[in-house]
């Protein structure tokens, strides 16, 4: 089942078309994924995981399809769960929502790596 994450859209990140800039779909996508992160390790996010744990997670892969303009009028839902668990990898699928339309689909992949050697 995967983990729900609303983030508020706001008029600063619009272009002038009045729909979410391009740039901040990924981030929107990122931040749904460290709010994984924050649920499954008791409210550790990349931030910890890098700091205190020592344990870093740089992204190889990003893809997103792109299905509906996102706008500041309804809170963007989006469902993350991981796809795929390797042996130093594992992968995200993010769906992104609004109003119960469709507005994203984006696969992430990213790798285990001891922080401090990186």
């Amino acid at each position: 089942m995967p983990y729900t994450h609303e983030i508020r859209v706001t008029w600063g990140d619009c272009d002038p078309a009045r729909i979410a800039y391009t740039a901040r779909i990924p981030w929107f996508a990122l931040d749904a994924i460290n709010a994984w992160w924050e649920h499954h390790l008791g409210g550790d996010g990349w931030f910890q995981m890098e700091l205190d744990r020592n344990l870093g997670t740089p992204f190889v892969n990003m893809n997103i399809d792109f299905r509906a303009p996102i706008t500041p009028r309804h809170r963007l839902v989006c469902d993350v769960a991981p796809s795929r668990l390797g042996d130093t990898s594992i992968s995200f699928r993010v769906n992104g929502f609004q109003d119960g339309i469709l507005c994203f689909e984006g696969r992430f992949t990213c790798v285990f790596i001891v922080a401090n050697t990186f």
